[in-house]
């Protein structure tokens, strides 16, 4: 008898487990503006670091949620403002194993520090667009007051 509510207990916990992670990403998602997104959290060996999830715009954040976590919160916060996209290049060797072929990855500089994140081709231009949009009524960081032309 003992051993028929050991795995009763068991399964009951491993399905409350899926049960949350499912929860967890509606609540996650559920105002739109996701996207598919890798991000390399390691750069100790090459090609290998890269952690699947999703990224949420959220105003000026990208919010970078890991596919396979318990946690509520982001795991990584990118803010707009001081984000800039230094190149971009297609997956290569061990890379290409964890990612799907079309996708892209971008070496950006945030103002904390360096940071590699892969997504899919269609998903680049939009998020170059967010980057370099500003909120209505304010000017874009990138664009100084010089590049304007005189009225």
């Amino acid at each position: 008898m003992e051993i028929v509510e050991g795995v009763a207990i068991g399964c009951a916990v491993i399905l409350g487990a899926i049960l949350f992670l499912f929860v967890r990403r509606a609540l996650v998602t559920r105002s739109g503006g996701i996207i598919r997104l890798s991000v390399r959290t390691s750069t100790m060996l090459d090609g290998r670091g890269w952690s699947p999830g999703f990224g949420r715009f959220a105003g000026d954040e990208l919010r970078w949620y890991r596919m396979f976590s318990f946690a509520v919160r982001p795991k990584r916060v990118l803010s707009r403002d001081g984000l800039t996209v230094e190149r971009r290049r297609l997956p290569e060797a061990q890379e290409r194993m964890s990612m799907p072929a079309d996708w892209i990855i971008l070496r950006c500089t945030s103002r904390h520090a360096p940071v590699e994140i892969a997504m899919a081709r269609s998903t680049v231009t939009g998020f170059l667009s967010w980057l370099e949009a500003a909120p209505p009524g304010a000017v874009s960081p990138r664009m100084a007051a010089q590049d304007w032309p005189a009225a």
